[in-house]
């Protein structure tokens, strides 16, 4: 009779724990179906054009090198486990970090040399050869699909107003990840924007969110393409992609050159640390300027996030004549000290010779001057 009513209760747990796996993959599937902010599918067919890419191999885009390796469900788990169970000791300023305000009207009738400003994380506006462009343009509160699945940004203000941000020339993304492409961001900003940049795979997300494909370009690595006096290379990066759980490598990450006939500007996206970059530096090098990932950086997934002392090497393989450290002072989405990596990188930077610039959110960069900027972190 007890082994009975146990078989009765071992059953019932199960078909009430397979009642829940289900219940989960229907409201996961129907989350990720209906809520726009996950972005497009890549179609049979547009896979089929990727099959002529070098990095495209079993259905899925690869790096050069056999990274990430593919975790198994329990890696994944203990990952995870960590990542929101290890405490972090100034994980993230005590106030909200004040930035520099910039006005639309300096930013529409602007007609002096190139400069950059920043908003924190990897988004900047670069104004070059009379155009106005956006890099990774994240201006959204959480780094997440929704508000409850993130923490909020850094800065609560932006340098300028979405709203208020006029004509833009064009965009550019370096992969799709939702630090680096918002939906809500996109929203904003799509009917004011000229024409998309982005590595293959990503102008799908762009498309279901309502931009036409004849605004969108997708390059592959090492591909050019000419915007008017501007030439915008697609180059490697050391990373992954997808935003749902079902779509990871699905879309290419990549890096970009951007050129006029005076200046030169590189644009790390994220990446580990590896070769592709004295490869960039051979064949593109030197840079006026590097804009190069730190942050966001652990042992556990140092093969696609640099660690501060990789960034450094990295600016010196690159042959930036200074860089600027990116992809830190925006969200948290690592387990170290928010000033961990501007400072450590200072201190590698030191040791290569190589200049380091680190500008306020908001303040103005010339690509090609000498700029002067503080310490601004250190007593916050």
């Amino acid at each position: 009779m007890k082994n009975r009513n146990l078989k009765r209760i071992i059953k019932r747990i199960m078909i009430l724990t397979l009642l829940i796996i289900s219940l989960l993959v229907v409201v996961y599937l129907a989350f990720t179906n209906f809520y726009p902010n996950f972005g497009g599918d890549v179609s049979k067919e547009k896979q089929l054009v990727y099959q002529k890419s070098a990095q495209y191999k079993n259905g899925k885009f690869n790096n050069t090198n056999a990274v990430p390796k593919e975790l198994s469900f329990s890696e994944k788990l203990d990952i995870a486990y960590y990542f929101f169970t290890t405490k972090v000791k100034n994980g993230r300023p005590k106030e909200d970090l004040k930035v520099q305000k910039i006005d639309s009207i300096d930013v529409a009738d602007y007609k002096g040399k190139a400069r950059l400003v920043w908003f924190g994380h990897s988004a900047f506006l670069l104004q070059m050869d009379g155009k106005t462009i956006l890099l990774d343009p994240m201006f959204g509160k959480v780094a997440a699909p929704h508000p409850m699945l993130g923490a909020d940004r850094f800065n609560a203000e932006l340098p300028i107003a979405i709203e208020k941000l006029p004509h833009i020339d064009a965009v550019i993304f370096s992969h799709d990840h939702y630090d680096h492409l918002d939906y809500e961001t996109v929203m904003k900003i799509k009917d004011k924007t000229k024409h998309f940049y982005t590595p293959l795979g990503v102008g799908e997300h762009l498309k279901a969110w309502g931009i036409p494909a004849s605004n969108i370009s997708e390059l592959d690595w090492w591909q050019d393409i000419q915007f008017d006096s501007l030439t915008l290379s697609c180059t490697p990066a050391q990373h992954f992609s997808g935003r749902k759980l079902n779509n990871g490598q699905s879309t290419l990450w990549c890096s970009w050159v951007i050129q006029s006939k005076e200046e030169k500007l590189f644009f790390s996206g994220d990446s580990g640390y590896a070769s592709h970059f004295k490869e960039i530096g051979d064949k593109y090098g030197p840079f006026d300027l590097a804009l190069m990932e730190c942050g966001q950086y652990n042992d556990k997934w140092s093969d696609i996030h640099m660690m501060p002392e990789e960034t450094a090497q990295a600016g010196v393989d690159v042959q930036a004549k200074k860089i600027m450290p990116i992809h830190w002072a925006g969200f948290k989405l690592a387990m170290h000290d928010w000033k961990d990596p501007i400072n450590r990188v200072q201190a590698k930077a030191k040791e290569l010779n190589l200049e380091v610039i680190t500008p306020k959110i908001g303040q103005e960069i010339l690509v090609q001057g000498n700029n002067t900027f503080s310490n601004w972190w250190q007593n916050l």
